[in-house]
């Protein structure tokens, strides 16, 4: 069995199933209903997935907590969910709904603090960091605003707090199929060995995930690689199993 943790990702507007590219709403492709992808994933053999609620990270508020409760009462995935967590009731809903993990990014960076209590109350195994990097930086707000941060005195600073999960999505390479950013996260995992840290953006094909696996990452969230047919799921899941 292969190290790499293997995460299938359902990003949703208006209660579908899309993909954006480079994080550009006006760049949608709708593919269907969440529920039914995550059923698949669920026969395949996957036990994770990453639930974007891409209305929640455009308006800064939780949106789509039907989806999130339709699928974690209807399988018995392991569900991450991220996109609009802001306030203290956010994080409760989607905890509320089903969520075993979430993400959150923006309020990392303009409310530490925030962040820092999340973190204290429901423990480092069940958040996850979430930082969105363009040019270097971190993005923030559905990647609509850049805040100045430097990626890695970002990461720093958390990981000191306790952090040890971090969604790492280089936004030049999300949506786009042409590879991910393997020499960004060798650089994060030769600064942090012990972070687990989820590669996202840009995967392709199954040899981009072996790569990924052969650098040592060690967990790869996508997307649109499957909903394109460029990932046959099984064939995935059978390697990995090997």
């Amino acid at each position: 069995m292969k190290q790499i943790e293997l995460i299938p990702a359902i990003d949703i507007i208006d209660g579908q199933c899309v993909r954006l590219t480079k994080g550009d709403y006006d760049q949608k492709t709708v593919y269907g209903a969440p529920l039914d992808m995550a059923l698949e994933f669920e026969r395949l053999g996957y036990s994770r997935l990453h639930v974007v609620d891409l209305d929640g990270a455009k308006s800064r508020h939780i949106v789509n907590t039907s989806v999130l409760k339709s699928i974690t009462s209807e399988t018995n995935l392991t569900v991450d969910f991220g996109g609009g967590i802001k306030t203290d009731d956010d994080m409760g809903k989607a905890f509320e709904n089903g969520a075993r993990m979430v993400t959150v990014g923006s309020v990392a960076v303009t409310h530490p603090e925030l962040f820092e209590s999340w973190l204290r109350k429901y423990g480092p195994e069940r958040i996850i960091l979430g930082a969105d990097v363009r040019n270097g930086r971190i993005s923030i707000n559905g990647w609509k605003e850049d805040s100045g941060e430097d990626l890695l005195p970002f990461l720093q600073q958390y990981i000191e707090m306790g952090v040890k999960n971090v969604l790492c999505t280089e936004i030049s390479k999300d949506g786009t199929l042409t590879g991910p950013a393997i020499t960004l996260y060798k650089k994060l995992m030769e600064a942090y060995p012990t972070l687990h840290l989820i590669a996202s953006g840009g995967v392709s094909c199954i040899d981009d995930i072996k790569e990924l696996e052969a650098a040592g990452i060690p967990a790869v969230v996508f997307g649109k690689a499957i909903y394109e047919g460029r990932i046959d799921l099984k064939e995935l899941w059978d390697w990995h199993e090997e």
